[in-house]
């Protein structure tokens, strides 16, 4: 792997191929790619994020703020967001360029097929403990009872979850 002056990263595969990705296009296709108005996509967002809501929500209070419960609640967290970015209209786009954006506005991008859906659906639920474990100090602070929060099993369990739906999405 080498660097190019601006800034994407060469991977040669063989010696005749060479991928070109930048860092931001790493990102932009693993969180913002599939952010196209979608009811139907929104809706199954959101009823998981409910589902997984209320697996914290009926946990037994002593194992409320523990690691798998606290998991289900940041993924949660994720999947809401997402399933209203998927609701609103002017999430259509998000963060194309102005080819890109014109060429989007004649044609209407074709649904993943399951596996590649369940893949997505997995990688963003992981993305919430992988990226919202630092909110677990603000509960800290609010409840003072609370003198360890599992902080690195939620992290760890977070990035195997992304790693995992990021890896199904590559092999289909």
């Amino acid at each position: 792997m080498r660097s190019t002056p601006h800034g994407a990263n060469e991977i040669s595969l063989n010696p005749r191929y060479t991928l070109r990705v930048s860092l931001r296009e790493f990102f932009f296709e693993n969180f913002a790619a599939d952010l196209e108005y979608h009811p139907r996509r929104a809706a199954l967002y959101i009823g998981l994020a409910i589902a997984a809501a209320s697996f914290w929500f009926l946990s037994p209070p002593e194992n409320k703020f523990t690691a798998m419960p606290l998991v289900f609640a940041l993924g949660a967290l994720t999947l809401l967001t997402k399933g209203i970015f998927l609701l609103r209209r002017s999430s259509e786009g998000l963060g194309l360029s102005e080819s890109d954006l014109a060429a989007l506005s004649g044609h209407r991008k074709q649904l993943p097929s399951i596996t590649a859906q369940s893949a997505q659906i997995l990688q963003d639920f992981g993305a919430g403990p992988l990226l919202l474990w630092p909110l677990l100090t603000i509960g800290k602070d609010i409840d003072q009872s609370w003198s360890d929060p599992p902080r690195v099993h939620i992290f760890a369990t977070g990035a195997i979850l992304f790693a995992l739906g990021w890896t199904i999405r590559r092999l289909t």
